[in-house]
C-alpha cells in the first residue's frame, strides 16, 4: 500500500470522490454508505493533497515533452481517410482563493467534430449543424502562457496533427486570440456567436431605449447583418453613430471596437455552410462543471489546495482518470 493505510481501492475512490462531490464532506458521507469505509473529510482532501500532486506532476511532465517537439501538422489526404476535423476552444471562469479573491481560473477544451440534422434555432428548419463530440478539458489557475501550452499538449495527445482541419473559439478575450494564434495558427478563429449577439445588445442599448420596438427593430436588423457579415460594416456604422451621439460615444467605440478587431472571427454564414461550430458552448459549459466543484456555497481555497484538485477534475470530465491513476499509482513513489 503506497498510501499509509489505505488500500489503493480506497485511496482512489476517495481521490475520486474528491473530485465529483460538492464537497470532501459529501465525499467521505458517500464512502461510509456506498463502501461502508470510514474516512474523515480530512483524510479525504489529503489523499487529493498526496495524489493531486503526482496527476500534476504528469500534466507537467506531457507539457513538457509536447513543447519541445516542433510542430508537424501534416493532415492526411481526404482520398486516404474520412474527412476528420478537431477544435478547441478557451475561456475563464472565477474562483474564490484566500487572501487574493476572485482570481480567473482558465479553461480549455480540445474536442471533434461532428455533424447531424439539428433545429436551426434561427430558423426552426432542420438543418445540419456541427458539433462538438468527445471533450476533454485542462483547467489552470494562473496566466494564459500556461493554459495555452496544456491545450496544446491535450491536443497534440489526440492527434491534432494528424487530422485535415481544425478550428479555434472564444470569446473577445485578447488571450485566447493570442495563444489561440501561437499554438493553432492554421486553424479558423472563431468568434462565439452568442458572444456577438451580447455586444449587438449593449450597442443597442446606447443607441435606442431598451424594450421599445425601435430597440427590437435595430437588434433584429443588426442580427442578421452580423450572421451575414461582414461585421465591419457594423463596425463603421457604429464609428459613425459614435459622432452623431457623444453621450454614448465611448461605448459605441467600444463596440465599433470589437466588432472591427474580431471582424475575421465573425463569417459566421460562411462557417454554417462549411458545417464548422460558431458557438463555444463546449468550454463554457467545461467552466460550468469546474465550478460546480470550486464554487459552492462559502468555498474558498488555498491556491495549493485548489491547483492539487484541479488535474483530478480534469481528468475526470476528460474521461481519463482511471488511466491516470493506473500511471501514477504504479510509478515509483518517494
Amino acid at each position: 500500500m503506497w498510501d499509509g493505510h489505505w488500500s489503493e481501492a480506497v485511496a482512489r475512490d476517495a481521490v475520486w470522490l474528491g473530485g465529483v462531490a460538492p464537497a470532501y464532506e459529501a465525499a467521505a458521507a458517500i464512502l461510509q454508505r456506498s463502501g461502508h469505509t470510514t474516512i474523515s473529510s480530512a483524510s479525504v482532501w489529503r489523499r487529493v493533497q498526496t495524489w493531486g500532486a503526482k496527476f500534476k506532476a504528469l500534466e507537467e511532465t506531457a507539457r513538457a515533452k509536447a513543447m519541445a517537439v516542433p510542430e508537424q501538422w501534416a493532415p492526411p489526404s481526404r482520398a486516404e481517410v474520412p474527412d476528420q476535423r478537431m477544435g478547441v476552444a478557451m475561456d475563464g471562469t472565477m474562483v474564490h482563493i484566500l487572501q487574493a479573491g476572485w482570481k480567473e481560473l482558465k479553461v480549455g477544451t480540445v474536442f471533434e467534430i461532428a455533424v447531424w440534422p439539428t433545429c436551426d434555432e434561427r430558423t426552426g428548419e432542420l438543418v445540419e449543424l456541427a458539433h462538438a463530440v468527445h471533450n476533454s478539458y485542462v483547467a489552470h489557475l494562473g496566466g494564459p502562457g500556461v493554459l495555452g501550452e496544456m491545450v496544446w499538449t491535450e491536443a497534440r495527445r489526440r492527434g491534432w496533427e494528424h487530422v485535415q482541419d481544425t478550428a479555434a473559439l472564444g470569446d473577445g478575450a485578447v488571450w485566447i486570440w493570442n495563444q489561440a494564434t501561437l499554438h493553432f495558427p492554421d486553424s479558423h478563429q472563431v468568434v462565439d456567436w452568442y458572444h456577438g449577439k451580447q455586444h449587438l445588445a449593449v450597442a443597442a442599448h446606447a443607441l435606442k431605449d431598451e424594450g421599445t420596438p425601435a430597440y427590437q427593430r435595430w437588434f433584429n436588423s443588426h442580427e442578421t447583418a452580423l450572421y451575414q457579415g461582414p461585421a465591419a460594416r457594423i463596425a463603421d456604422e457604429l464609428e459613425q453613430a459614435a459622432v452623431q451621439s457623444p453621450e454614448h460615444g465611448e461605448d459605441l467605440r467600444r463596440e465599433a471596437g470589437y466588432f472591427r478587431d474580431n471582424q475575421h472571427r465573425m463569417n459566421y454564414l460562411e462557417l454554417r455552410e462549411e458545417q464548422w461550430p460558431i458557438g463555444s458552448g463546449m468550454v463554457e459549459s467545461g467552466g460550468k462543471q469546474y465550478k460546480a466543484r470550486f464554487c459552492g456555497p462559502g468555498m474558498r481555497w488555498s491556491r495549493a489546495g485548489a491547483e492539487m484538485l484541479l488535474p483530478v477534475r480534469s481528468a475526470i470530465l476528460s474521461k481519463r482518470f482511471d488511466e491516470l491513476w493506473a500511471r501514477v499509482y504504479s510509478a515509483p513513489q518517494n
